[in-house]
């Protein structure tokens, strides 16, 4: 196996692995939390495994906003210290994955000189609190710049904008990345295997069970130490050692995908909502995406619902804000929900009120447990976490170096104009989610080559297992591609087959099963558009 290559395709020999030796540490939850512990970790030398129920990033690491926030948000509310780590470590990632963390401006609009005044000077106390470079610094546009920037903002109650630079991420790749880097150091990682027991004598033993289809396999991992990063299955987790109140309080957040000709945004939009809070109209690619809803959701799911209220909610603030913009429920492309793992206060209030630190507790055990947290911020918290395990295990363990090791696809800088064979759509898409590999990817033309070079490198160096994990997280079809990625899963069913010996049967499940995804996303807001359909036919034929 090359270098930063994840290739689970040997499936028994790639489980047997983990009852090979007792590992330094043990990392149950492959989002981008337990990715950037095993990474951090293995970069140190600990010896390190990491077991993951269905795939990576499948729960809330890869349903974010996919953005890299600096955290101006954080300096509204006082907490200095996250306003420093974030804008610290969005250089961060930029330095060690550029093209994992691409600039964009964030245009808010402003409407009265007071609110004006009152959004630069949190600028400039953020700028210098989070030593942002100074061609990076905030920008006014007056209201005729803001017309022939962003002319599709309705601009009769504003006095112009206040613009400063963020980052895009896309998220699933991020956590993919950070694992292989992890397996690059000397990580042992496997997903589809859940954990369903934890006992702890001298060591851990954490006995776990393979959940992809037609397989029975069951292990039991020995470790020194256990750190569960789980996400929304955090208290799912603690309880399989011993019953507990449960700490998180989960929300959900939707999001919406047009056709960027539909909602032609220039940068991205900040949009006030009427419950006082912001959401955002996104560009990217020939796709703008909208989101995000913020509300208590108790269900631990990996495809929470998108109720018809969601798509209210967000069309009616876009289309307040843009009303020239051709939106409705019929002309969505894709849409995504994901949950989010905050740690609950007992205040009842709001979930948009609770706090996105991330917070860690130790069971009498010795079981460490994290939740909350943001993406931004992934990299410094699971510095903070490896530098607790290793405290609390008297582990000797290298200096951290999470901050100058490039991830991979991060180690050069690859342009969509570097890219030949392919048209221009393709080659930004390529260059956004690969970077340096994606040169690796455009050695044939054609739409059907390119499927099967992203299958190879989904199967053959990113650990992808299923369909759905080339199809959602490691090409990102599911959300932005035509028709939702639909149209090419049965080529790159018939690429999977032939590298994981799939016959017709599991490739007729794997497809349904994408297709059964997408058709439950949408079932709610569908069906209520369908019902509103037939009641105007009534009523225009009464």
């Amino acid at each position: 196996m090359t270098p930063q290559d994840f290739n689970q395709t040997h499936r028994a020999a790639s489980l047997r692995a983990f009852t090979d030796q007792c590992f330094d540490l043990l990392v149950i939850g492959g989002g981008i939390t337990g990715a950037g512990v095993a990474r951090d970790a293995a970069m140190r030398g600990l010896s390190v495994a990491l077991i993951e129920a269905q795939d990576l990033a499948s729960g809330t690491s890869s349903r974010s906003s996919k953005m890299i926030h600096g955290g101006l948000r954080y300096l509204v509310a006082g907490d200095v210290a996250v306003v420093k780590e974030s804008a610290s470590e969005r250089a961060t990632l930029h330095r060690i994955a550029p093209h994992l963390a691409q600039k964009t401006p964030y245009v808010i609009p402003t409407g009265s000189v007071r609110s004006k005044l009152m959004l630069r000077a949190a600028l400039w106390a953020y700028e210098r609190l989070g030593g942002v470079e100074r061609a990076d610094y905030h920008e006014v546009w007056s209201r005729d710049e803001l017309a022939e920037k962003e002319p599709l903002i309705e601009r009769s109650r504003l006095n112009g904008a206040v613009v400063y630079p963020e980052f895009l991420t896309d998220d699933s790749r991020l956590t993919v990345a950070t694992v292989r880097s992890a397996i690059d150091h000397g990580a042992t990682v496997a997903t589809y295997l859940k954990a369903t027991n934890i006992r702890q004598d001298q060591t851990f033993s954490v006995e776990a069970t393979s959940t992809l289809p037609g397989e029975n396999h069951e292990v039991t991992i020995q470790a020194r130490a256990v750190v569960n990063a789980a996400g929304p299955w955090v208290d799912q987790v603690c309880g399989l050692e011993q019953p507990q109140a449960p700490r998180l309080a989960l929300s959900r957040g939707v999001h919406l995908v047009f056709d960027h000709a539909d909602l032609p945004v220039r940068n991205t939009v900040v949009m006030r909502t009427p419950d006082a809070r912001r959401i955002f109209a996104v560009p990217l690619g020939h796709y703008t995406y909208i989101g995000t809803t913020d509300d208590y959701h108790p269900e631990y799911e990996y495809w929470p619902p998108v109720t018809d209220q969601d798509v209210s909610y967000l069309l009616a603030t876009t289309q307040r804000a843009m009303p020239a913009a051709t939106l409705s429920p019929d002309r969505i492309v894709s849409v995504w929900s994901g949950i989010r793992p905050l740690v609950g206060d007992g205040s009842g209030r709001a979930s948009k009120e609770l706090s996105r630190r991330d917070e860690v507790w130790t069971s009498p055990s010795g079981l460490l447990s994290v939740g909350g947290g943001k993406l931004s911020a992934y990299r410094a918290m699971a510095e903070r976490i490896v530098d607790t395990v290793i405290e609390n295990h008297g582990f000797v363990g290298k200096p951290c170096t999470t901050a100058d090791i490039p991830l991979p696809g991060g180690n050069a800088v690859v342009l969509a104009s570097d890219l030949t064979g392919i048209g221009d759509v393709q080659a930004e898409r390529l260059a956004r989610l690969y970077g340096a590999e994606a040169l690796s990817l455009t050695g044939s033309a054609g739409e059907e080559a390119l499927v099967a070079a992203e299958v190879r490198q989904a199967v053959q160096k990113e650990g992808a297992l299923r369909l759905e994990d080339y199809w959602a997280r490691r090409s990102s079809r599911a959300w932005f591609d035509e028709g939702a990625g639909l149209p090419v899963l049965h080529q790159a069913a018939m690429a999977m087959a032939e590298l994981l010996g799939w016959d017709d049967a599991r490739k007729a499940m794997e497809i349904g099963n994408c297709h059964d995804i997408d058709r439950a996303s949408r079932a709610d807001f569908q069906a209520s558009t369908t019902t509103q359909g037939a009641g105007d036919d009534c009523r225009a034929a009464g």
